[in-house]
């Protein structure tokens, strides 16, 4: 475990210890790039308020995600099962990752109104497609041999997906979650510049209104945590999946 988040610390570290060294020996003002000690400071005197903001944002992006990951596994699913639609339907969702989000923010806004529904599906919208392609890779991964053994003992299509397709996509699943959870935060975000009420989107919009880039950077720091937080509930999640098998099998 120590293997794995010392080397990231340590250069997370040295690039901290480089940009406070160069805010300090250039003489550069705070008004233009704080330095991280003028972050942090910014970050803790403003904790209650920037922690209020951080929950709504988690609030949407949370609850997006996970109706997204959902969608995506019933979606991929069906287009498994059903090949003739994955070809037609596929070259929908490709084109509907061109659309810049700056551009699709406001769109959703101007639909459905300023409460939670247009945020949610800006965030589904942006992470779906990582996921349902992810599957559908994942699936076509399933070993021939496995397949035409299960075949020849008399398994149907359902049986098949269940005991074989569905298993040699783990691995692809995961690593589509891990895409899509970067993505998350940021779609939340820039449904919140669009219009909300609460979030850091709106931290944001309200700091650098008032020039202050040592909050901007903070809530740049918030989010990249909140985005941190995410992956490793999902590597929680991968690890206890891994090893619920292994104990059915030792039971």
């Amino acid at each position: 475990m120590l293997s794995r988040v010392l080397p990231p610390l340590a250069l997370f570290a040295l690039l901290f210890a480089a940009w406070e060294g160069y805010c300090r020996l250039s003489g550069v003002s705070e008004l233009v790039l704080p330095g991280p000690s003028a972050v942090l400071r910014a970050l803790y005197i403003h904790r209650e308020a920037i922690g209020g903001h951080a929950l709504a944002t988690l609030l949407v992006a949370v609850p997006g995600f996970a109706l997204s990951v959902s969608f995506a596994v019933l979606t991929s699913v069906a287009l498994h099962f059903y090949p003739r639609a994955e070809r037609a339907v596929l070259p929908v969702f490709v084109a509907s990752q061109t659309v810049p989000l700056v551009a699709l923010a406001p769109l959703m806004i101007l639909w459905f109104g300023f409460g939670l529904l247009p945020k949610i599906l800006l965030v589904i919208l942006v992470t779906f497609f990582p996921v349902l392609l992810s599957l559908l890779s994942g699936y076509r991964q399933t070993p021939a041999a496995f397949r035409d053994l299960l075949r020849s003992m008399g398994a149907g299509r359902r049986q098949i997906f269940l005991r074989a397709t569905w298993p040699s996509a783990r691995g692809a699943f995961f690593a589509g979650l891990r895409i899509s959870a970067t993505y998350a935060i940021v779609a939340t975000i820039f449904a919140e510049y669009a219009g909300a009420r609460q979030g850091i989107g709106i931290w944001i919009l309200a700091a650098k209104n008032s020039f202050r880039a040592d909050l901007v950077l903070a809530a740049v720091l918030v989010s990249a945590l909140l985005t941190l937080g995410l992956l490793g509930a999902l590597r929680a999640i991968e690890a206890l999946s891994a090893r619920g098998p292994a104990r059915r099998h030792h039971a």
